[in-house]
């Protein structure tokens, strides 16, 4: 176990005084902070915003219909009361407001926006129907109220809690989080591998210490390296979005992060060994895509089915799929971010997650033990696992 512990601390050593690694971390953790913010700035209170739009005349019914079309089209305006068309031309100009209603005539510096458009239109019609109806007696306030009342009402048979957008976007941040950690540190396992072999030191360290002893050391010294930035980067991310308004579930995200780190942790185990493993089997590091590409594939399909599939989460398709190994590593925090999963799922997929990751340990042994000393010729999946 010590010979674990060692091997371990001299990968977490040599990765993180690696100047490339630093800043990269360092850029990831700025890029995070300055977009989550400039998306809060420009997705602030911007909808709130009412628009200023003048109205020549002193109609308190035109301004109060105004008001109330705006509000139902989701575009509030604020009506600003001219005296004449000459004073709201210049206060067009001016950019005092952002259109004049002089009469049936829109006054605008340069385009019309549509949305305004629409509300100023539908103001316009609103209120010759409403002259029509008070010509010939009708009450146009008893009408609105009579239409008013017959709505339709939706009732839902499977509601969506009121933040499932806010659960989706967390779900997709986990999965990209997961596959950043998992692919720049389960490679960095076959890499170091080969790097060692291809230099004979791996002949050096086996002398001192057993086979198995000297992968796990690596796999949980750049494992550990993995789980700490993806810890860190989720916790900056969740700290930013609270700070700046973006993120109101702080119960869920903190959920979503554990879920995050557990299924980061045996994607990892997962992938890690099997690149060992790969990585065990060439003696040049130009080698090891030959050996590793159905391991990039695999994981690549986990992705894939992580990106395309955020949006159809409660699919019965992606709720099988996401209890099956390794696919469940991205998958099952989706899951849980969306509030789809029940916690029998969680604690299945878990098992088999555990369970495969078990069983590729024990075949990637096996092919380490038997390559890690062989140099030449490539040796096959075939050749490695039947020996």
């Amino acid at each position: 176990m010590n010979s674990i512990v060692l091997v371990a601390k001299r990968e977490i050593l040599v990765k993180v005084q690696t100047r490339s690694f630093l800043i990269i971390n360092a850029l990831l953790i700025v890029v995070i902070v300055v977009g989550l913010i400039l998306l809060a700035a420009f997705t602030g209170n911007d909808d709130d915003e009412a628009t200023k739009v003048g109205l020549v005349g002193d109609s308190v019914s035109l301004q109060q219909t105004l008001e109330a079309t705006g509000a139902a089209a989701g575009t509030p305006i604020d009506v600003v009361p001219i005296d004449s068309r000459e004073a709201a031309r210049l206060q067009v100009d001016d950019g005092d407001v952002e259109a004049a209603l002089v009469g049936r005539e829109v006054v605008v510096k340069e385009e019309l926006p549509a949305e305004l458009a629409a509300v100023l239109q539908a103001t316009v019609q609103q209120q010759v129907i409403n002259e029509v109806l008070a010509g010939n007696g009708v009450d146009p306030a008893e009408l609105a109220a009579a239409v008013e009342s017959a709505k339709l009402t939706t009732t839902e048979t499977e509601p969506r809690a009121d933040d499932y957008a806010q659960r989706l976007a967390l779900s997709l941040v986990a999965a990209v989080l997961l596959l950043i950690g998992v692919a720049n540190f389960a490679p960095a396992v076959g890499v170091g591998v080969t790097e060692e072999k291809s230099s004979r030191v791996v002949e050096l360290l086996l002398s001192t210490i057993k086979p198995l002893h000297l992968l796990w050391g690596k796999i949980l010294g750049l494992g550990v390296i993995g789980f700490v930035q993806v810890a860190v980067l989720a916790a900056t991310g969740l700290i930013t979005a609270r700070a700046t308004g973006l993120l109101e579930i702080p119960d869920t995200a903190i959920s979503v992060l554990v879920a995050a780190l557990v299924w980061f942790v045996l994607g990892f185990i997962f992938f890690a060994t099997l690149y060992a493993a790969g990585g065990s089997m060439v003696s040049r590091v130009e080698e090891i895509n030959s050996t590793t590409l159905p391991v990039m594939l695999l994981l690549m399909s986990s992705a894939y089915l992580g990106f395309f599939g955020v949006n159809d989460l409660d699919n019965g398709f992606y709720r099988t799929i996401s209890l099956i190994p390794p696919f469940s590593s991205t998958l099952m925090p989706m899951q849980i971010a969306a509030g789809n999963a029940n916690a029998a799922e969680i604690v299945g997929s878990l098992a088999l997650m555990i369970a495969a990751c078990a069983l590729v340990a024990w075949i990637a042994a096996g092919v380490y033990q038997r390559s890690v000393l062989r140099t030449g010729a490539r040796v096959s999946w075939r050749a490695a696992i039947g020996r």
